[in-house]
């Protein structure tokens, strides 16, 4: 259960750098705009995982010999893209407007990782529909923290979160990885 706490702290840094970035464009706080983003990003951060583990469960037998590489290769992928991501230029400066739309775009964009990290579940015998509920509400609750801290000036929190995020997934890789290969 620590394990899908962890994951769902981590992919939920994604969604909270974002949803900090869009507190910091609109300046004050407003309590629907927050329920709405942390809806868009808790929802798809909670589907998208599903997508992943129904993914491996089909494909497992084929690369059950690997799976541990597979899982390590994907999370050093999304960590490092996080890592990556967080010494760039934020994308939420080119947003003029916070429209359902743009929302549904940031959502699913932070969520692509999300469905990648859903394949490591079934190494981590994890049960998926309570890892989703989990990773769907930490996201929740992080995206509508982020949108309030943007609006206090939190614009430094961004980079952070995809920072701690980022090496955060890399180490559960690495887990697994020597979980299944040391142990």
């Amino acid at each position: 259960m620590i394990e899908v706490i962890i994951l769902a702290l981590a992919l939920s840094m994604d969604a909270f750098a974002v949803s900090t970035g869009i507190g910091v464009k609109t300046k004050t706080f407003d309590k629907f705009l927050a329920f709405k983003v942390a809806l868009f990003f808790g929802f798809f951060q909670a589907l998208m995982p599903l997508f992943g583990y129904f993914a491996s469960v089909g494909i497992g037998g084929l690369i059950e010999s690997i799976d541990h590489w597979v899982a390590f290769f994907l999370l050093a992928l999304i960590g490092g893209k996080m890592l990556y991501e967080s010494f760039q230029e934020n994308t939420e400066e080119e947003i003029t407007q916070v429209t359902n739309k743009v929302l549904l775009v940031l959502a699913i964009a932070t969520s692509i990782d999300a469905m990648a990290a859903g394949f490591t579940l079934t190494l981590m015998d994890l049960n998926p529909f309570v890892s989703m509920i989990l990773i769907g509400i930490i996201t929740f609750i992080f995206s509508y923290i982020g949108v309030y801290l943007g609006t206090k000036g939190g614009s430094f929190l961004e980079d952070k979160a995809e920072k701690i995020g980022g090496v955060v997934l890399i180490g559960i890789g690495l887990k697994i990885l020597i979980e299944h290969t040391l142990l």
